[in-house]
């Protein structure tokens, strides 16, 4: 099914900008392609191999792989290359250990007060307990040898999501921080917001993750907003102080050169931000997926162009989705350099608030009054570009990728994403929107008759494609800030909506917990106390941002002593 103007469909070579990877992961990419032809691909994790630390120097590990025994077609043997893997390096995620958090208590003073229920409190301490487990800090051997090690140093403690992703995550961190304010978490929430400083103060935005693999690419950004979230509990004004030259500079990175494109419709012309990776080759952590999606397309430079766009996809968070791509039944028509992203644009404009918040709150009343009116244009843009008062929706806007970021496009109707998609829902996140009582009810009425909203929460698409950013996956992230944007409203209506979502979501954690004994990265919205499936690598456990929007949501809504967890 093809969504967009065909006439999108022409891009030019690629010239975009590559910041290049360290010659250990490019070798480590090496090990993983050699490892699947080795060891199969039953029960093989790409990542895990490009997560591996030397045990000694880069030079004397070449030389040892190099004189591997090989076969007439170059295979080495199983027994051959394990014994080469377990004596020249340290194990996947070995180079993070554990750290105890100083603020951690089993039960805080405090905690979830609305929560009447024994069973859902019980539970909820459990929840909370886990944060204790995905606790982590670099070792001391990234520190003094960081060139033996893909994890990049960092300096302080950081909450993990858990399962494969070992390392620190750039958006999950967002949900985290709001689930360590419900636990009274605050000076482990304050260290991973510097950590995230710090990716900017070194490497000029806030990196996808803490691997040196992801320093070409960010995530939806967020950084504001967890600020904020801790000088609302905490009234830190020091960490304001500290924050705000970097989230100026990140502010930057999303607001000029390739995250920028401007729309022009028939009153004025919008400026608005996509995401666009500096890479454009294979994603290491996932190179021989990528390769096999690749190898369907002949010609080189198209393959290259696929490249490009796989890794902006990742960025977005949503990797993958039907979302990004002109086919919706095939992968290679990926085209997210050529999307402008509702979310995207709508957490750019949350940027814009709060640094005009922390600029006031600092005394700095020019930079505030500077971003309110930036603030202001983008509503203004998100509003002309994205909405679409047929369907009730902020709809993805298509452009003309093969012309110069330069040049004003024109918009028109044909270009936006009409299927249903969580994300066209999200600018209700902002007070903005919420705050418009003839909008919102225009909003719920929309997302009610959607398709989108199942039995136990919000589906990510209408599409069942296999992808795990689609039908039928809902993600906490999507659930929290719909449910926060419908509460934050005038609406009764639209506020009974949130809660009722809410309850859904939390009975199907809670039901999932017990039957497996763990937060899960995603669940199924069709059927109450199923994880979610489909995507590249196996269903993940621990875990970060389902923890923390559970525990937000039960500090918000409670649990009445006489509502049922257990499945209806």
């Amino acid at each position: 099914m093809n969504i967009v103007n065909a006439s999108l469909e022409t891009w030019s070579a690629d010239t975009g900008p590559v910041i290049p990877t360290t010659p250990l992961v490019s070798f480590l990419q090496t090990l993983q392609e050699t490892s699947l032809k080795t060891f199969g691909p039953k029960n093989f994790d790409p990542k895990m191999y490009v997560d591996l630390s030397l045990k000694s120097n880069l030079s004397t590990t070449l030389d040892a792989f190099d004189k591997l025994p090989r076969n007439a077609t170059g295979a080495i043997s199983v027994l051959d290359l394990s014994k080469f893997i377990d004596d020249y390096f340290e194990g996947a995620g070995d180079d993070l250990v554990y750290a105890d958090p100083p603020d951690f208590v089993p039960e805080p003073d405090g905690f979830l007060p609305k929560v009447e229920n024994s069973q859902v409190r019980a539970w909820a301490l459990e929840v909370h307990s886990l944060w204790k487990n995905l606790s982590r800090k670099v070792s001391d051997s990234v520190l003094n040898r960081p060139e033996f090690h893909t994890l990049l140093p960092l300096p302080g403690p950081v909450v993990i999501p858990g399962s494969r992703f070992k390392e620190v995550y750039y958006w999950d961190s967002y949900w985290v921080i709001r689930g360590l304010m419900a636990s009274k978490m605050y000076a482990t929430a304050k260290s991973i917001v510097t950590n995230l400083i710090f990716f900017i103060d070194t490497y000029g935005h806030v990196l996808n993750g803490a691997r040196a693999y992801y320093t070409n690419r960010s995530e939806p950004p967020l950084l504001t907003a967890m600020v904020h979230e801790i000088y609302k509990r905490t009234g830190d004004l020091e960490l304001v102080r500290k924050a705000l030259p970097a989230l100026l500079k990140e502010y930057r990175f999303w607001n000029t050169g390739i995250h920028s494109v401007t729309i022009q419709d028939r009153a004025s012309s919008h400026k608005l931000s996509r995401y666009y990776a500096m890479w454009n080759k294979p994603r290491p952590e996932s190179a021989t997926i990528d390769k096999a999606f690749a190898s369907k397309i002949l010609n080189n430079s198209e393959k290259q162009h696929f490249y490009r766009e796989v890794a902006p996809t990742a960025e977005s968070g949503w990797d993958f989705s039907t979302r990004w791509m002109r086919n919706t039944s095939d992968i290679t028509t990926l085209s997210t350099t050529s999307i402008l992203p509702v979310d995207l644009n709508v957490f750019v404009l949350r940027m814009e608030l709060d640094i005009a918040f922390f600029a006031k709150v600092v005394g700095d009343n020019k930079t505030a009054e500077s971003f309110l009116e930036a603030s202001e244009t983008r509503k203004q843009a998100i509003h002309s570009v994205f909405w679409n008062e047929e369907k009730g929706q902020w709809l993805d806007y298509w452009f003309d990728n093969g012309a110069t970021l330069e040049e004003c496009q024109a918009w028109q109707a044909s270009n936006q994403n009409h299927n249903a998609y969580a994300s066209n829902y999200l600018p209700l996140w902002i007070d903005l929107f919420n705050s418009d009582t003839c909008l919102v009810k225009k909003v719920k009425k929309s997302l009610e008759s959607s398709g989108l909203v199942c039995a136990v929460g919000i589906a990510t698409s209408l599409i069942n494609s296999g992808n795990q950013w689609d039908y039928p996956n809902g993600w906490a992230p999507l659930q929290h800030m719909i449910i926060e944007g419908l509460l934050r409203s005038g609406s009764e209506e639209a506020r009974a909506m949130a809660e009722d979502i809410a309850v859904r979501w939390i009975r199907t954690n809670y039901v999932a917990y017990k039957k497996t004994g763990a937060m899960h990265e995603k669940y199924n919205v069709e059927k109450c106390g199923d994880f979610g499936g489909g995507g590249e690598y196996i269903p993940q456990t621990g875990f970060g941002w389902s923890n923390g929007v559970v525990l937000a949501l039960l500090e918000e809504f409670g649990w009445a002593q006489d509502l049922k967890i257990d499945c209806q």
